[in-house]
């Protein structure tokens, strides 16, 4: 979280003032990495056995 705060917060007060475009992107990862941290963290691995869990 602190990394996507640092990204947004880095480049709309530093970045933007040379290159706009690339504070739209860093805007675009620092947005995309809470979602592929959470998928990252809920999977499951090969010796996961989930199948036979009981409800």
């Amino acid at each position: 979280m602190a990394a996507c705060l640092v990204l947004f917060v880095g480049a709309w007060a530093v970045v933007r003032h040379w290159s706009v475009p690339v504070a739209i992107g860093m805007c675009v990862v620092a947005a995309a990495l809470p979602p592929i941290a959470t998928i990252v963290a809920n999977r499951r691995g090969p010796e996961d056995r989930w199948w036979d869990e009981e409800p």
